[in-house]
Formats: structure tokens, sequence, C-alpha cells
């Protein structure tokens, strides 16, 4: 019996060896690849993944516009659907005008009118310029025949002299003496109406001067008048044009609360328009991950809604303090009970083309990768 069993331990025994040998080569080759997938993992964080900075704490934004009247008035007609598509400049909420339309006119009216009297101004300034110089005129025509006056009574008070001594000497008659005193009356009367008609002259161009300047004046009042009128009109066409409410931006329509037959007022919000092609992303990473962060570095970009692609963008700014210093109620660190806290920072990144096929809308959740290692040219 034992030389009948002798086979089957032998083959049993060489069959454990050779399990026990794949088992160590198993193993042994196990080992091998976890020693590789160490040494590659570990090369990639050496080079790599020590330079990333990661956070799962990022979103989508976008600035978004929210639509308000600048004009009271009730809802003619709104233009657009929610999450419709719009550009720049698209009608979006139409105002009853006829109220504005009938002030427009008004205006218009106003300004007609002061351009009316401000011609009459003028008018009447170029009548008054004329009256100056025909006065000034009259008086050099005043003044001369004042010194024609002046020139014939001295010469009537010679004759009058000279005809004296020869009437004393009996070479002249009494009448001759007589004429020639008539002359020498004569023109002294002459020579007074002549200095009483350069002063009415002169006392006419002053009141003549004085028109002059209370045309001048009204001048400037109408205007000034007709600046105020066209400064009305520009802003009752400025209202007019209000009763429109135009798409700032391009983008998709939200938050639409007006309705047709409603009344508004300015500043009351009626719906926005989100540029969803000019998405970016806002990661919050904490203060002990930017020491090595600077604007321009790639960064890779996961999205949850389309967890398979793969974006790219760019560091574009840091902001200039922590969300707690932003907050509505910023904490007090200055007590009694004190935790410290790391603090998260705004980082803005601006995202490469994206994916065709992909649409970034603002609150998506991301999670982002920032690759810190130095480029060319960057000096540190």
């Amino acid at each position: 019996m034992n030389t009948a069993v002798a086979p089957d331990d032998a083959l049993a025994t060489a069959h454990a060896k050779r399990q026990s040998a794949r088992r160590r080569l198993f193993w042994a080759g196990a080992a091998g690849l976890a020693g590789l997938a160490v040494l590659a993992y570990g090369g990639h964080w050496w080079s790599t993944g020590r330079y990333l900075e990661t956070t799962d704490d990022a979103y989508v934004r976008a600035d978004w516009v929210a639509l308000s009247p600048r004009v009271a008035g009730y809802v003619a007609e709104v233009m657009v659907e929610d999450d419709q598509p719009v550009h720049t400049g698209d009608v979006l909420v139409k105002l009853r005008s006829d109220d504005y339309r009938a002030r427009l006119d008004q205006a218009q009216a106003a300004v007609t009118q002061a351009q009316a009297a401000l011609n009459v101004a003028k008018a009447r300034q170029q009548i008054a310029a004329e009256g100056i110089r025909q006065q000034r005129e009259a008086i050099l025509k005043a003044e001369a025949t004042q010194r024609s006056a002046a020139a014939e009574r001295r010469r009537s008070a010679l004759d009058l002299t000279r005809y004296r001594g020869l009437v004393r000497d009996h070479a002249a008659t009494a009448q001759r003496l007589e004429s020639a005193r008539a002359s020498a009356d004569q023109a002294e009367a002459n020579w007074q109406g002549a200095q009483a008609a350069w002063r009415e002259a002169r006392s006419t161009l002053a009141m003549v001067q004085a028109r002059a300047t209370e045309a001048g004046a009204v001048l400037e009042q109408q205007q000034a008048a007709l600046v105020q009128a066209q400064a009305r009109q520009t802003l009752a066409e400025q209202d007019a044009q209000d009763t429109l409410i135009r798409a700032p931006i391009a983008g998709v329509v939200g938050q639409r609360r007006v309705r047709a037959g409603q009344y508004v007022v300015p500043g009351q919000p009626l719906l926005a328009v989100v540029p969803v092609q000019q998405a970016y992303v806002v990661a919050n990473y904490k203060e002990t991950q930017l020491a090595r962060m600077r604007p321009g570095q790639p960064v890779q970009i996961r999205v949850d809604s389309f967890s398979e692609a793969r974006l790219h963008g760019r560091v574009a700014s840091f902001s200039p303090a922590s969300g707690n210093v932003f907050a509505l109620l910023p904490s007090d660190n200055a007590t009694g009970n004190f935790t410290k806290i790391v603090q998260r920072f705004p980082v803005r990144i601006l995202l490469d083309n994206p994916a065709e096929g992909i649409t970034l809308l603002p609150g998506m959740s991301v999670l982002t990768s920032v690759d810190t290692r130095a480029e060319p040219g960057d000096e540190r």
C-alpha cells in the first residue's frame, strides 16, 4: 500500500511547489508594478503635481445686467420670453409713450418760440447798433455846425467892432452899424443853437447806447431761454426714447418679472440679461494656496455638468480682500475665544475657447487646477 501512495504524494508535492512559485512570481510582479506606479506617481508629483493648486470651491459666473425703466408708465408690450437669446440693442419692453410724445411736441414748440424770440432780440440789437451809428454821425454834423457858427460869431463880432470905429470916425453910417449889430446877434443865436443841438445829439447818443445795452441784455436772456428750451427738448426726447427698454448687451433673458399692462416706476427690476458667452470662473482658493499663483498661469477646468470635458483657462486676477471682508456681517476676531480659520480669496479665471457643444451657465460648479510652474519669461 505504501508503494501505491508514494507517486501521488510526489505529484502533490510538485504541484504545491509550482503553486508556491507562481504565487511568489505574482507577488513579485505585483510589487514591481506597485513600485513602478509609485515611481510614476512620485515622478508626476515631483514634476507636475506639486505645482498644481486645486479647489472644488469654484463656480461659473457672468456679469449679468438687471434692467429697470428710467421713466414711469404702463407696459404696452413685452417683446421677449423667458430664456430667449437677445442681441445688443434689441427692444425688450415697450412702455406707453403717448404722454411722452406730447411732452416732446410741447418742448419742440417751446424751442421754436424761443428761437423766434431770439431772432427778434437780434433784430432789435441790430437796430440799436444802427441807431448808435446814425447818432454818432449826427454828433459829427452838430460839431461841424457848431464850428461854423463859432466862426461866423467871431467874424460878426469883428465886423461890429470895426463898424463902431468907422461910425465914431464918421466913415460909416449908423445904418451900417445897426446892420452889423444885427448880424452879430444872429451869429450869436446860431452859435447857441448849434451848441444846444450838439448837446442834444450827445444826450440822444447816450439814450441810444442805453437802449442798445438793454437790447444786448434781452438778447442774452433769449439765448439762455433758447438753451433752456433745447435742454427740455433733449430731456423730452430722452424720455420718449426711454419708453423702449433695449438690451445693453447680448445674452439670454432671465428673471422676467414684467407683464403687459403693468405699471412700472424708475429703478424697478423688470428682467435680466445674462451674457452666457462671456462666462468666467471664480475659484475660492485658500490663502495657503496663493503663494505661487500669478496672473496668466494656465488653469485646467472640469465642469460638474460636463464631467468628461476638460476646459482650459488663464488666471486673470485676484480679489483685493478675502470673502469674509466683503461679507454683510464680517467676523470680528478681536474676541476672547479665537479660532483661526483659513481664509479664502476669490480668483478670477478667464476661459480659453470653450469646447464645442458646451454652454456654461452661471452658477455651475467646477473643479479648477492652477499650474503654478514658472513659465518662460516669468520673473520671480
